[in-house]
């Protein structure tokens, strides 16, 4: 179904706290190699999803070996970006990148078979569809905008918007990034996002080695920076495991290698 998503206008202010910020890389304790591991991977505690452009790769965690894969039609599946695991559907976040106008898409698939199994077009909105997660029972949906490729006319980076969703996809609430995080964000956008298991939004750019905690403000549309965890993966997406306590998973991108990463913190304290 086509949806209409508004704009905000509102710019990015500095936020008034000064984030917390680790001194060590949160240390990766599991790697496994996935070719198709070039946008991001999802996780339901017992398989990761490594996820391409037009490509899924289904592996076991237990001893990297791939199971399952899915591979689509280019010109249909122009430029996948994330997934996230919904029950036995893999919900996944798509657009027309870097085509403009912009539009975006949900393309859903069986997480046993990763058989298609529907799409539901969002058209044109705030942005490129980066990132979707299920969190407190409605869709948080990421979208981004560049200063270069990809970009529309009258948009940069700081229009990158986080856009709460109910279940028919109709925008509910949205918010913007605070300018520090859209400086490390420069001249990209946001290309992960995952609710933590603590209830705190988590989110990584497009290519820089840093994890950003993030809350919904108390009042106005900007969110809160918490806390910048150094990681060792460059930006790209992210999806929390479901079983395992503190495995945080994303992607070596130029090594095509799939990582969980140890997460341990705690209002800027270690856990």
């Amino acid at each position: 179904m086509l949806v209409s998503l508004l704009l905000p206008v509102l710019l990015a202010v500095q936020g008034a706290a000064q984030p917390a910020v680790p001194a060590d890389i949160a240390p990766v304790t599991l790697r496994i190699e996935a070719e198709e591991a070039r946008q991001g991977v999802a996780s339901d505690g017992v398989h990761i999803y490594a996820i391409d452009n037009d490509r899924i790769g289904k592996y076991r965690i237990s001893d990297g070996v791939r199971i399952a894969q899915w591979k689509g039609d280019r010109t249909l599946f122009a430029h996948m970006n994330s997934c996230t695991v919904v029950g036995r559907e893999l919900i996944c976040a798509a657009s027309n990148y870097p085509a403009v106008p912009q539009t975006s898409a949900v393309e859903i698939f069986d997480t046993r078979s990763l058989r298609h199994i529907r799409s539901i077009s969002l058209g044109m909105g705030p942005g490129s569809l980066t990132a979707l997660d299920r969190h407190d029972g409605a869709w948080w949906a990421m979208f981004a905008n560049y200063d270069g490729k990809g970009r529309e006319a009258d948009r940069d980076h700081r229009y990158t918007t986080l856009v709460q969703l109910d279940d028919q996809f109709r925008q509910l609430r949205g918010w913007l990034f605070p300018a520090e995080v859209l400086a490390r964000f420069a001249p990209f956008s946001c290309s992960g996002m995952s609710w933590g298991p603590d209830g705190r939004l988590y989110v990584t750019g497009h290519d820089r080695p840093e994890l950003y905690v993030m809350r919904l403000p108390s009042a106005g549309s900007t969110l809160e920076l918490l806390a910048t965890i150094p990681i060792a993966t460059e930006g790209q997406a992210i999806d929390w495991d479901p079983k395992t306590a503190h495995r945080l998973w994303s992607i070596m991108r130029g090594q095509s290698i799939i990582a969980a990463s140890d997460i341990r913190w705690n209002g800027g304290k270690p856990d």
